[in-house]
């Protein structure tokens, strides 16, 4: 296996191309878009097979980048609690549960764009009848089966939050050799 290292340089170039490729079916996610857009951050409008966001590299044949290189970690977005619950109503639990199952090898994260979310839960404070802890609990196992993390943050920030987890992500394995 070739390891290659980019120069300080190099890496800022590369990392300047980062582009956020989001799923043909993510909707409602204007905000996002405006914040992506105004950065300047390139963005790319393609089926994920799992989770709402994710990210690539693409070809750069004079930093020795050959091909679009796809980031292996991806962003689920909800927004709210009440989509969350939603999601884990019986007759929509098999979705949400095959979603985490197709991502549990894979560094996965959901966030909700609720920054009271999980005051929330513990309260009760949402549509559904779920009891709080069997939610509480539901949401905890489903994180220890499948490995991955819960956010949960104001609207406002969640293009900011997108953009930094996977540029800082590509950036450590730019810098490792991982890619």
């Amino acid at each position: 296996m070739i390891h290659y290292s980019y120069t300080d340089s190099e890496l800022t170039k590369i990392l300047k191309t980062l582009t956020i490729v989001i799923d043909t079916r993510e909707n409602v996610n204007g905000h996002i878009l405006e914040y992506l857009r105004l950065k300047e951050i390139p963005v790319k409008i393609q089926k994920l097979d799992t989770g709402d966001y994710g990210c690539m590299i693409p070809k750069n044949e004079e930093l020795g980048i050959a091909r679009d290189i796809f980031l292996n970690s991806r962003v689920e977005r909800k927004a709210h609690i009440d989509e969350i619950t939603g999601n884990l109503q019986k007759d929509t639990a098999t979705a949400f549960e095959n979603e985490l199952i197709r991502s549990k090898d894979i560094p996965f994260t959901l966030i909700v764009e609720d920054l009271h979310g999980y005051e929330k839960m513990l309260k009760g404070q949402y549509r559904s009848k779920y009891n709080p802890l069997a939610l509480l609990g539901r949401l905890n196992t489903f994180k220890a089966k499948y490995n991955f993390e819960i956010v949960y943050m104001d609207q406002k920030y969640s293009g900011n939050w997108i953009y930094h987890h996977f540029y800082y992500q590509a950036k450590y394995y730019l810098k490792t050799g991982i890619f």
